[in-house]
């Protein structure tokens, strides 16, 4: 029962952080969205950070006979054909988004919804370690707790910038983050309610998924947005945002 209560608190306080939008509240919308092109250039550098640094690497280190370093390398293609398809069909004449996408020029409802996606895959990940790392010590469940959520801070704040870019307003992008955040709840429950065995067995698909994701919405998506500006001060100061995701990433690997 301990390890339920303290997954749980745990879990909130973790999805707690995808709120970190609300402190742009008070700003004006238009110089939020100014910012939110600052957020991309960190996001890029976020999401290529966690997926060189921290995911790929589990995914080939893990200790798993079922899958063989060919299997895994697919299951990361795989990750960003499944990411390509689903915004692709989104892009669709018949597709969801497609009024929305060809009514405003600015506006990029698929991207807050690849985003969504990956982010809520991820999120999951995290609710399954967490419970997962409470069922075995409260020890490793408070360390584990701790490295998620300083983890997720750079990440969140990468999530609210990309969804503020893509259209939403500061409000909208603050719930769906918030919305994507609970879904690490359904992991922790998942763990919980069956053990550790299955989590390994379904974190063996969805990290190598999830960092393929990750991988094409950084390169496919982000990156070209930061085109649109040529201008030297623009390759120097998105160098610098891109450089300052990465390098987030990669001192988090000290507290690990």
């Amino acid at each position: 029962m301990n390890a339920v209560l303290w997954s749980v608190a745990s879990v909130v306080l973790v999805s707690g952080v995808s709120l970190v939008g609300v402190l742009t509240l008070a700003l004006d919308e238009r110089r939020v969205r100014r910012l939110s092109t600052g957020f991309i250039g960190f996001a890029v550098g976020a999401l290529l950070g966690d997926s060189f640094i921290h995911l790929l690497p589990d995914v080939f280190t893990r200790a798993d006979a079922a899958h063989s370093p060919l299997a895994r390398s697919l299951l990361v293609l795989a990750g960003m054909l499944l990411f390509f398809v689903v915004e692709k069909l989104l892009r669709h004449s018949h597709g969801p988004l497609h009024t929305q996408f060809h009514g405003a020029a600015v506006a990029r409802p698929e991207l807050a919804a690849i985003n969504v996606l990956g982010d809520a895959v991820h999120n999951f990940i995290d609710g399954a370690l967490i419970a997962a790392s409470y069922l075995a010590s409260p020890e490793l469940g408070i360390g584990t707790t701790l490295a998620v959520i300083l983890h997720e801070i750079p990440q969140e704040i990468a999530d609210f910038g990309i969804l503020v870019h893509s259209g939403l307003s500061v409000r909208k992008a603050v719930l769906l983050n918030l919305a994507s955040a609970s879904v690490a709840l359904l992991g922790m429950v998942g763990v919980l309610a069956a053990g550790t065995m299955v989590h390994d067995r379904v974190s063996a698909l969805l990290v190598p998924v999830t960092a393929g994701g990750f991988v094409y919405l950084a390169s496919a998506d982000l990156i070209p947005e930061l085109q649109h500006d040529r201008s030297l001060r623009a390759v120097l100061s998105q160098s610098a945002l891109i450089a300052s995701g990465v390098g987030v990433m990669a001192l988090l690997t000290l507290l690990e």
